[in-house]
C-alpha cells in the first residue's frame, strides 16, 4: 500500500514567485538611468534586503521637510511606521528643516 500524499499547497510557491518578482523589479530599477528629481518611489532608495539607502533616507528627510506625517512617509516609501518614526527622530537630531540637505545620487 502506498501512503496518500497530502494535497499540493500552492501558497509557498506563489509567495516565492512574488518575492522573486519584487527582487527583479528592484534590480531593474537599480539598472535604469537615475531619476531626475526627488522620487520616493525610486527602487534605488532601498537595498536588496529592504533597508533604506542614503538616498532613501534623504527622501524621507525631504518629505519631513515638506511637512509630511510619519504615516504618509511610511506609506509613500513602503516602510513600517516604526521605521518612519526612527527617521523622523533622526531628521530632528540632524536639525529638522534647518539641516544640511544631501545631494541625491
Amino acid at each position: 500500500m502506498s501512503a496518500k500524499q497530502p494535497p499540493f499547497d500552492p501558497k509557498p510557491v506563489l509567495e516565492l514567485v512574488a518575492s522573486i518578482e519584487a527582487d527583479l523589479l528592484r534590480l531593474k530599477g537599480m539598472l535604469q538611468p537615475p531619476a531626475q528629481k526627488f522620487d520616493p518611489a525610486d527602487p534605488r532608495n532601498k537595498t536588496t534586503d529592504g533597508k533604506l539607502t542614503a538616498d532613501g533616507v534623504e527622501c524621507c528627510y525631504r518629505m519631513f521637510d515638506e511637512g509630511k506625517s510619519r504615516y504618509s512617509v511610511a506609506q509613500t516609501m513602503k516602510i513600517s511606521f516604526a521605521a518612519a518614526t526612527h527617521r523622523l527622530n533622526s531628521w530632528r537630531k540632524a536639525g529638522g528643516k534647518k539641516r544640511q540637505r544631501v545631494l541625491l545620487g
